[in-house]
């Protein structure tokens, strides 16, 4: 995740890259992606395309990029992008 951080640009932000390697966080959020499409080429526990904004462990906002014919939110990832996280912050306050 360092090296994602510093290709990425965010090094000393506060922005926090987390990795999930066994899918722990992945199901407790239910955000398991579990469409059958990407588990038909062999992509098993991937995890849905999230951003979350948590303060002291609690979940203020958390907004999921997908729809019926984009699971994964690979074509749409805008409500997961910086624009639509900040909105939903501020929302939150």
């Amino acid at each position: 995740m360092q090296a994602w951080g510093k290709d990425q640009k965010v090094g000393l932000s506060m922005l926090q890259l987390m990795g999930d390697p066994a899918g722990e966080l992945t199901k407790a959020l239910d955000m398991e992606l579990t469409h059958p499409g990407p588990n038909s080429i062999g992509i098993i526990g991937r995890c849905k395309r999230f951003a979350m904004y948590a303060v002291n462990g609690e979940i203020k906002a958390i907004n999921v990029s997908e729809a019926e014919d984009d699971p994964a939110g690979d074509d749409n990832p805008d409500d997961t992008l910086a624009e639509a996280m900040l909105k939903a912050i501020e929302a939150s306050k």
